[in-house]
Formats: C-alpha cells, structure tokens, sequence
C-alpha cells in the first residue's frame, strides 16, 4: 500500500489510538475519555468527529478492508497487462505485506471484534473482503494455470492466514527488521503457493 507522507488529520489519529487500544484491551476495555486523552481532546470532544466507539470500529473494519481491495486494484491497474504474472502475484503480496506489518492491530481487532459490528457493516466487511480474495484467487491461477479455482481459494486463504499471524510474531522490538522481515513473509507466501500445486497439475 502507497504509504502517506502528508500529516495525519485528527479523524485518522483518533481510528489509530482506538484500534491500538481496542486491540491491547478490548473493544469494551477502552472509553471514550482513554481514546481522547490518547489524542490530547476530551472525551466528549471526540463526538465532535464520531458519534461513539461503535461507529469508531465499523470505520476501521470496513475501511481497512476496502483499502485493502482499492490498493489491490490499484497495483494489477499498474500492471497494465505489462508485467507477468509472477511480478503482478509478487506486488500484491508485498501490498499484504505492507498491512501485516504496519496494521498489527487492525488484525487483532478484526479477529477479535468483527461480529460486534452491525450486521449491515460487518456484510459490507465479507463483500470486500470475498472481492479482495477473488481477485487474489485470479492472479494466483494465472501463475499456476494447473490449479483448480477451488483449490486456488483455499491457497489464497491459507497465505491470508500466514501474512495475518504478525501479531503473534512477538513484540516489534524482538522481530528482524522490516526489511527482513518482508522478505521472509513473501518467500513463505510464494512458497505456500508453490506446495498447493502437485507435480501433475503445474
């Protein structure tokens, strides 16, 4: 995902410290006057951009799902039908990389608090979220042709679930630098990819 250099606008400083502190505690761990102090407003003057914690969490389940699609867009829209396969698989698994590595409790709280949303929310969520992976399952059969739609979702899945696992990596201090970090997550993605193909099929 592209990353930011402009400042962040106080709507986005506020979603920060509510997934962080959301994840460390708990949705219903966490008050409003904790988020606001995080931020240096009062409580109350945090209804001034939200109307309360709940309409905090739709935003960040809902928005870093659509981000994660819109980026994905973005990066086969890039290729243009110049690059092959292999390079556009490549950049969309750097760009869930990108997100595992700077959204750790973005995946903590998706795992933990997803069905507190509303139910029209959290199918918003599934929609962009069965739209990301479709669009994965796409390009990853272009790769390996041999690979049956089926088991290409399954493999889409699987590496979905091996990216999603840093927060369980340990605290970021104890981690290998990004840098390699990344590179070990993208071996291991392509690799994952590589074991769901048998010799017969590929």
């Amino acid at each position: 995902m592209a990353t930011r250099t402009d400042a962040p606008t106080r709507r986005e400083q506020i979603l920060r410290e509510a997934a962080r502190l959301f994840a460390e505690r708990g949705f219903h761990g966490v008050g409003v006057d904790e988020i606001g102090a995080a931020v240096g407003i009062s409580g109350p003057g945090l209804y001034r951009h939200f109307p309360g914690k709940d309409a905090m969490l739709a935003e960040l389940l809902v928005g870093i799902s659509g981000r994660l699609l819109t980026g994905a867009k973005r990066r086969l829209a890039e290729a243009d039908g110049t690059a092959g396969p292999e390079a556009v698989l490549d950049s969309l698994i750097e760009g869930h990389i990108d997100f595992a590595l700077d959204d750790r409790s973005l995946i903590t709280l998706h795992d933990r608090e997803l069905d507190r949303l509303r139910d029209s929310d959290r199918k918003l969520v599934r929609q962009l979220q069965r739209q990301y992976v479709e669009l994965w399952v796409e390009v990853v059969r272009r790769v390996h042709p041999g690979l049956a739609e089926p088991a290409a979702r399954s493999a889409v899945h699987s590496v979905f679930g091996l990216l999603n696992s840093t927060p369980h990596l340990g605290r970021r201090g104890t981690l290998p630098g990004r840098g390699p970090m990344g590179e070990l997550l993208h071996r291991m993605a392509r690799g994952a990819f590589a074991s769901a193909v048998s010799p017969a099929t590929d």
